[in-house]
Formats: C-alpha cells, structure tokens, sequence
C-alpha cells in the first residue's frame, strides 16, 4: 500500500491512462471494462488476458480494440489468433511470459491485477516491479507471499490500491499517508465485514450435502465460482483478513470479523477517540474498480445510488466458528507466518475445484487444509521459490488426500 506517487499526481493533466486487464473475461473484468468505456477520455486499454475462454476474448477484442491480448493456454492462443481479424491488429500472445510481458510493458501504467488463485501472482508481481499502478484484486498473490510482496512495492515504488470491496473500504476509511500505520493513525481496530454467504442460517447436519450450485448461489454479489465457494465456506474472508494484515501493516488481533448479510457496509475503521467511520454502498465491484482507477479523484462508475429507506435496517453478527472453520484456519496460518499461508491457499483451491467437479464434499473442504497445514510444517518464506515450490507440494498432498477419500 503506497500514498500517492509522482505519477498519480501528475495523471490529471497528462492524458489517458493506459490499463492491462489480467483476468479480463471475469466479473471484475467485465466491471473494469464497464467503467473504463464510460470514460473513454480519461483510460484506454493496453491489455487483455484471459485463461482459454477465447469465445468471450474474441468478443472483447472486437468490442475494445486492445493493442494485445493474451491466453495463459497455448491452444487457446493459437485459436485465438485465427480468429482475430488482421484489420484490428491485435497482437496476440500465450502462457505465462505473455502474462508477465504485458505486465511489466511500459506501455501500461496501470494494471487490474484479477486473476483468480495463485496463478495471478508471477504477472503481478510483475507489475509490482516494473512500478505500475497495480489494482489488487487478486487476493491470493498477496496472501502466499506477503512480506516478500510487500517489500517488492516498497522497493519498486509501485502504487498497490486495493480493490476488494473491503478492503478497498478501509483504505476510504483511512488517511492515505498513514494507511500502513495503525498507531499513527489512531486505530484502535479495523471492523472486516462479510456477507455470511448461501448457508449462514443452514443446519450443520445439512452442509455435508450441499451441492455446487448451491454454493455458487450468493445471495447478494455475482461472483466466479471459485470466489462463490469461498465464500460460502467463509475462507474467502479468511483469506481477505491475511491480506488485510499485509495491506494495513497489522494483525489478526487488531481486525475483527463481522456477518453483516445485507452486504451494504463493505468494511469500518474504528479509532481510538471512539469515531468509527464505514464505507456504504450497493454490492457492485465497478464502486471499487472506480475508486481505483482514478485514484485519488471519484468518477461515475454506473451503480445507483443507494436507498437507505428502502434498506431500513442492518444486522451484524459474530462469525461461527463451527460452521466456518476456514476463517479460524486462516488466522491460525497467519499467526503460523512462513509458507503455512501459502499451504493453506494451495490446499483450498486443489479442494474447491474437487468440490465443484463432485469429488469432495462441502464440508471436507476445511479437512483437506487442516491436514495440509498438519502435514506440511511452515519454513521461512525467504523468497518466491520457496513460495511457489510450497505450493505446488502442497497442491500434489491435498490431490492425494482427495483421492482417497469417497464421496
């Protein structure tokens, strides 16, 4: 997290900005292109990548004209390319070097950094180093390496503005130059808010059935369904209270969690002398992707404006522990520190896919992590090969661990 740049200061007289867009056909893509085209006077777009959805690409490309476009699979790239018509110039390219080239391209000043999982981490860090304007929107690159992360914006000078609602929440919430001081600023606590998701009132005895499309089915966002799982089992705030730690320079101790399933205050930043402040406003990602993108200036960002009397009261509650023990598992790899965050999200994504394929059931997700965590003893994170060696270890135990239990 950084305070204004010379860059940003000097955005408002100087032109467009120019944006690359990791992870452009998911819903904060789509989001970032939604806001992007309404202000065709202050951005343009440099980039776009997408795994191997080339219908959706080729559609984009049409649609936005990027100067390049990049598939993270080959075949697809290739696919992609025999479709594109010469006339648009595209320029398309694959796999992880063109994620990390379009990354770090000079001609980008700005990245939407939304790849899902730990694949979004190499081209974001990328952009780190090369000193972009990073929107962080993938919350896993930050949670498997933290300080090491961390460090690379310090040293690299790059801008890292959070875009998780919550997070993005309680940077509004605080004074920008002092948002990695806690003290200096006078917080005593930062208050984390989360929906609950599909199964925050769903009889324990009754979890162990639960179907895919049942946790995909968030009651309040319209989210990837790797994201919807997370959050039906609360590690996707698990994993947003690991990052908050990194963002704000703070602890688990210092944030607490609050169910408030109405969704309408996204996060609060209580302070010493007894303010609390909160960020409102309607579950739409564009809020954030705006206040990123145009930091430190608003701009429209197409959500409507939120009606206080049709809402006509909120609700918070204390998380249940019992019924979401990722959350409880999250703190406890935090606290672990090394590579036990890095374990934790490599076993949760090996067993949210298994879970969305049929393989595992709801409530055996929180039982692959915890033996993951069990079995493979945090080391010192003391570089990105240790991290990424971490997790492809960790991803090879939860796979034969899921292969030998039964559905």
């Amino acid at each position: 997290m950084t305070g204004p740049s010379s860059s940003a200061n000097q955005y408002a007289g100087s032109g467009r900005r120019s944006v690359a867009i990791l992870g452009a056909t998911g819903s904060i893509g789509l989001s970032t292109l939604d806001v992007i085209q309404r202000h065709p006077d202050r951005f343009e777009i440099f980039a776009l990548t997408a795994s191997s959805r080339v219908d959706e690409m080729v559609a984009l490309c049409r649609q936005h004209r990027p100067k390049v476009a990049v598939m993270a699979d080959a075949e697809a790239a290739v696919t992609l390319r025999s479709r594109l018509p010469a006339d648009l110039g595209v320029e398309v390219l694959a796999g992880r070097e063109g994620l990390v080239a379009v990354a770090q391209s000079a001609e980008a000043d700005t990245v939407m950094a939304a790849i899902v999982g730990a694949a979004g981490l190499e081209p974001t860090l990328a952009a780190v180093r090369a000193g972009k304007r990073v929107l962080l929107a993938n919350k896993e690159a930050l949670v498997m390496s933290g300080a090491l992360f961390m460090d690379a914006v310090a040293q690299s000078g790059a801008e890292l503005l959070p875009i998780d609602s919550e997070h993005n929440a309680i940077f509004q919430c605080l004074p920008p130059a002092l948002a990695r001081d806690m003290t200096g600023a006078g917080v005593r606590r930062i208050l984390l808010t989360a929906s609950g998701g599909p199964f925050r009132n769903t009889g324990l005895s009754s979890l162990a059935g639960v179907t895919p499309e049942q946790a995909c089915a968030h009651p309040n966002w319209s989210m990837g369904q790797k994201i919807s799982v997370d959050s039906a089992t609360l590690m996707n705030k698990g994993l947003e209270l690991i990052e908050a730690c990194w963002l704000f320079n703070t602890s688990p101790s210092q944030i607490e969690v609050h169910v408030h399933p109405e969704s309408i205050i996204h996060s609060m930043v209580e302070y010493v002398d007894g303010s609390v402040l909160a960020q409102l406003g309607s579950p739409d990602m564009r809020t954030p992707i705006a206040n990123g993108l145009a930091w430190p200036e608003r701009i429209d960002a197409g959500v409507a404006s939120l009606d206080l009397f049709a809402l006509g009261r909120f609700h918070f509650e204390r998380p249940d522990l019992e019924r979401f023990p990722c959350l409880r598992l999250a703190a406890e790899a935090f606290d672990q520190g090394g590579t036990s965050p890095a374990v934790l999200n490599a076993a949760n994504e090996v067993a949210v896919a298994a879970f969305l394929k049929g393989r595992l059931r709801f409530t055996d997700i929180p039982v692959i992590i915890e033996e993951a965590l069990s079995a493979l003893p945090s080391t010192s994170a003391t570089d990105f090969d240790v991290i990424f060696d971490k997790d492809r270890e960790s991803r090879a135990f939860a796979l034969e661990r899921i292969g030998r239990m039964a559905v």
